[in-house]
C-alpha cells in the first residue's frame, strides 16, 4: 500500500525534540525528512533581570505564570525554578503543557480551541476574583499579544526576556536542493522560521509546498514574502503533518 507522502522530501527547519519527532512521523508516512534547523535559542541578554524575576516567582509574588514554549520550560528547568503551589500555570497549548509535565511542572490552564497567544487570552478563565500579577517569560522578539491581552483583562503583567531566537545558516546542500526543486515541502512552525526561510531560501520554486502551523504563522509567512499552500487548523505538529497529508492526497 502506497503511503500518502511517498516520494516527498520535506524540509523540517527546526531541530531538537520537535524536529526529531516530526521527522519520525514523516517517515512513517513515507516521506524523507530533511531536518535542518534554521533557528536556535540563545541566552537572554538580561540574565540578572531574568534571575530576579524567577526568584520573585519562587517567593510567591505572582498569581500566574504563563508559558508559551518548550524553550521557556527549558529555561525554568535550567534555573532549577520551583513554582509555588499557589501560583497557577497557563500553557499556550498541549505541546508546551507536555514539556512542562516532562520537566516536573504542572499546567493548570490550556486553551482548548486555538493554541496561540490569542486563543489563550480569548479563553482565559475569568471567575470574578482579583486579577493579580502575571509573569510572562518569552523570547525577546515575542509579539506583545499576550502582554496586551492580559493587561486588558485587568492583570498586572511582568514581561521578561527568557531567551533569544537567532537564525542558523542552512547547509549549502539544503539550499541547493530547495533551489533545484528537490524539496517538495517546507514545514513552517513559527514566524521566526518563516523569516529565516524567506531570508535564506527565497525565491522558492513554484512547486514547493509551504505548510504553516496555524493561521497566525501563515500570516507571518505571507508577511515575510512566502507563498502559503497548507494551513493547519491548530498549532500542533500532528495537525501540521495531517494538513500536509490532506494536501498531498488532494493533489494525487
Amino acid at each position: 500500500m502506497t503511503k500518502p507522502l511517498s516520494g516527498w522530501r520535506v524540509l523540517v527547519p527546526r531541530g531538537g525534540r520537535w524536529g526529531d519527532s516530526v521527522g519520525s512521523r514523516l517517515r512513517t508516512l513515507g516521506a524523507s525528512p530533511v531536518v535542518a534547523p534554521m533557528i536556535n535559542f540563545a541566552s537572554t541578554t538580561e540574565p540578572e533581570e531574568l534571575a530576579a524575576a524567577l526568584r520573585s516567582l519562587e517567593d510567591g509574588q505572582f498569581d500566574w505564570l504563563v508559558v508559551t514554549s518548550a524553550t521557556t520550560v527549558d529555561v525554568l528547568a535550567s534555573h532549577g525554578t520551583k513554582i509555588p503551589a499557589n501560583t497557577k500555570v497557563a500553557a499556550v497549548g498541549e505541546t508546551t503543557a507536555a514539556a512542562l509535565g516532562l520537566a516536573g511542572y504542572r499546567a493548570d490552564f490550556i486553551p482548548v480551541g486555538e493554541y496561540s497567544a490569542r486563543g489563550l487570552v480569548r479563553e482565559w478563565p475569568i471567575d470574578g476574583a482579583k486579577r493579580g500579577r502575571v509573569l510572562l517569560p518569552q523570547s525577546e522578539i515575542a509579539e506583545p499579544t499576550l502582554l496586551a491581552g492580559l493587561t486588558r483583562l485587568g492583570f498586572e503583567v511582568t514581561f521578561i526576556s527568557a531567551y533569544r531566537t537567532v537564525g542558523v545558516p542552512v547547509a549549502a546542500q539544503v539550499k541547493a536542493d530547495v533551489a533545484a526543486g528537490d524539496i517538495r515541502a517546507i514545514l513552517v512552525s513559527s514566524g521566526s522560521v518563516a523569516r529565516q526561510v524567506a531570508e535564506q531560501l527565497a525565491p522558492l520554486p513554484l512547486q514547493t509546498v509551504v505548510a504553516c502551523i496555524g493561521p497566525r504563522t501563515a500570516s507571518d509567512a505571507r508577511a515575510a514574502g512566502l507563498p502559503v499552500h497548507v494551513i493547519a487548523e491548530t498549532r500542533s505538529a500532528d495537525a501540521l503533518i495531517d494538513a500536509l497529508v490532506e494536501y498531498a492526497e488532494t493533489e494525487a
